[in-house]
């Protein structure tokens, strides 16, 4: 992976100090050790069928429709939320995740028996990836971290892994493996920085989508749809 280059980090960061009125510490500086973390009790204790349910009763807030299976009975049940949005074109991730529940096959051909055809994200392909994303009325990926309290669905962009396919097609669907679940934000923030102190490399894109895209910018009033899928199912499969 190409590393960026920092230019003019320590006029930027003088800048700031002088704009503080005071010398820009260099040494010294330490990580504040808070008395009081209450987002680390927050549904603290719960297993991962009681953060399910939350989950399930979150997705109903968030006008996300909710599915499940096992991994047998997981193809098919793809295969049937994208009959209910309409069929195709599918646009993915080239995920090995895919090949690892068995899904290989709606990756591998079109399903000519429903007229639908997919598309697999290539990393060589560029604009055209974006292209296909755009024209795409079913975008899918799996999650790989997902937030219980706010049905937040987390995804590591990277090769092969376009943020596009969440953004761009008229619907989306998540496939959320059930290990992936965890009580909120704080225990995703907190495992990104303990890769980033271990020295790991993480993703240049992280996403976190809730639902279907919405807006209540406007006289605060709800509006679904307004800039990415209009419309949003997770299916969470029993990896356990």
């Amino acid at each position: 992976m190409m590393e960026g280059t920092l230019q003019n980090r320590e006029a930027f960061l003088n800048k700031i100090a002088h704009h503080l009125g005071r010398e820009r510490r260099t040494a010294g500086i330490t990580r504040p050790d808070w008395k009081h973390r209450p987002q680390d009790h927050v549904l603290q204790g719960l297993n991962q069928d009681e953060l399910l349910e939350v989950l399930k009763e979150q997705c109903v807030r968030i006008h996300t429709s909710y599915m499940e299976a096992t991994a047998d009975q997981l193809y098919e049940t793809v295969k049937e939320a994208v009959r209910e949005y309409g069929g195709g074109p599918v646009v993915t991730w080239n995920d090995p995740r895919f090949q690892e529940f068995g899904l290989s096959g709606l990756l591998e051909k079109d399903w000519p028996e429903e007229g639908v055809s997919t598309y697999l994200w290539d990393e060589a392909s560029g604009k055209e990836n974006i292209e296909r994303a755009e024209q795409a009325n079913v975008g899918i990926t799996f999650s790989d971290q997902t937030l219980a309290e706010s049905g937040t669905v987390v995804l590591f962009s990277g090769r092969g892994k376009g943020r596009s396919v969440s953004l761009l097609p008229a619907t989306y669907i998540a496939i959320i493996p059930k290990s992936t679940l965890v009580p909120r934000i704080t225990q995703t923030a907190q495992s990104i920085h303990g890769q980033i102190e271990a020295g790991s490399d993480i993703p240049s894109c992280i996403n976190f989508i809730t639902g279907p895209s919405n807006s209540a910018d406007i006289e605060m009033n709800l509006v679904v749809g307004v800039h990415g899928p209009i419309k949003a199912t997770y299916i969470v499969v029993n990896d356990r």
